[in-house]
């Protein structure tokens, strides 16, 4: 594989610090319904996609006899209200965008859920700008992770192949969809994970991402990120 010419990112979990606060949206929903959930607990369960996906695997999870219809409203209202008082963005995220950007190489955006929901959590912490013409939704691949259609939709829009993009993901169903491409793929996460292939490399954090960029483009006899800094 050569050269990185274009970086896609996931959104939620990745470039944006938001999964914490749809646990604890999951946590407070199902509490207005008399189930104690642990924030521990559903937090390790968490895996993204679909609201509707998300509240069945908690109601499983719990015995929960609510309806979708009744738990959904509430988990929106919850994380609408969390997300407007304490969404962030990911450390380390705008500087890495700003370096890509330095160096030429070309990034984007994937995400599971629409364009609009996507631009209105960039807007919260500040990313937008860097974003504009740069999100593709599962919706206009009709294509969710880990399916791989969603991945290479987006890499054939954006005008390049598979060989020179890296993706990264915090989730499981985004590395999958990355391996399943057969692209390079970071899996993004605080836990220990091992790379489930040769295409895997684990980083705990966006400036690791960058770091890793950097080797890969040194490798290839491209310039290193940090350079561009200096």
């Amino acid at each position: 594989m050569g050269l990185i010419n274009c970086v896609i990112f996931d959104c939620d979990g990745t470039l944006i610090d938001s999964e914490k606060l749809c646990c604890r949206a999951v946590v407070n929903t199902f509490k207005q319904v008399g189930i104690e959930l642990e924030f521990d607990e559903v937090q390790r369960q968490f895996v993204g996609g679909k609201v509707a996906d998300i509240l069945s695997h908690y109601k499983s999870f719990s015995g929960c006899q609510v309806s979708l219809d009744m738990l959904e409203p509430i988990y929106r209202n919850e994380t609408a209200h969390l997300f407007a008082h304490y969404l962030k963005p990911m450390p380390g995220a705008s500087s890495l965008l700003d370096s890509l950007t330095k160096q030429g190489i070309e990034y984007a955006l994937v995400t599971n859920g629409p364009t609009s929901k996507t631009e209105s959590l960039l807007s919260m912490v500040g990313l937008l700008d860097k974003f504009r013409g740069k999100i593709v939704s599962a919706f206009d691949a009709n294509s969710w992770k880990p399916e791989p259609d969603l991945l290479k939709y987006a890499i054939m829009i954006l005008g390049f192949v598979p060989d020179e993009c890296i993706y990264v993901d915090d989730t499981k169903k985004g590395v999958e969809m990355g391996l399943n491409v057969g692209i390079r793929t970071v899996h993004f996460t605080l836990n220990k994970e091992i790379p489930e292939s040769e295409l895997c490399v684990v980083c705990s954090s966006l400036d690791d991402v960058g770091h890793y960029i950097s080797e890969v483009s040194a490798r290839c006899g491209g310039v290193l990120l940090n350079e561009s800094e200096e």
